[in-house]
């Protein structure tokens, strides 16, 4: 099993909201920025280092405790985020990288030890599901880092992920903020028809 203190996260927020129509990730949902949601869930455990990859955000990672590196252009994809993350946990000696997307603002920290709990060694490889798709948070060893790096375009790691042991939750966990509407939706949840206004 990885512990969490050998392991970096990397958080990606460097999407461009094309789906969206506007910034998603600083839109607010209950009482804080999207983006912050996953930030707060995953803040006690106590991985090796945080990394946050943006693109022209105004919101403060740093102030929470991650290494705030900035994607220029987003518009090479995912891929690219992905590839400035990786470096800076290889640099930091990192044994592995649990890479979340910030636009999922219901993954809990239960769920990341249980992508813990499955990992087994450097070339582990455990993406979560919702029991059809493989999808982010997922945690890749340090004989993956090569593969990662590789990687270009919006695909990210879904190729590599595809590949690996995957950890059911569920759907409403794992669900991804892309549209006005999915935002909507969730809120509905929470009886909320807006936040802020």
């Amino acid at each position: 099993m990885l512990e969490p203190e050998q392991v970096a996260l990397v958080l990606l927020a460097a999407g461009r909201s094309r789906r969206f129509d506007g910034d998603k990730l600083s839109e607010p949902f209950l009482d804080k920025p999207l983006a912050f949601h996953v930030v707060t869930a995953l803040a006690r455990v106590p991985f090796l280092m945080r990394i946050a990859v943006v693109s022209d955000t105004g919101l403060d990672f740093a102030s929470l405790g991650y290494q705030v590196i900035e994607n220029h252009d987003p518009s090479l994809g995912q891929a690219r985020s992905l590839c400035y993350g990786v470096e800076a946990a290889k640099k930091a000696g990192a044994q592995a990288v649990l890479v979340a997307l910030a636009d999922m603002p219901r993954v809990t920290a239960t769920h990341i030890y249980r992508l813990f709990d499955a990992a087994d060694g450097p070339a582990t490889i455990v993406a979560s599901s919702d029991g059809t798709r493989p999808m982010p948070p997922a945690l890749f060893g340090r004989d993956m880092f090569d593969g990662l790096l590789d990687l270009k375009g919006d695909e990210g790691a879904r190729e590599l992920i595809k590949r690996g042991h995957h950890v059911v939750a569920s759907p409403a966990e794992l669900v991804d903020i892309d549209t006005r509407e999915d935002l909507a939706e969730l809120r509905a949840l929470y009886g909320l028809e807006t936040d802020g206004k």
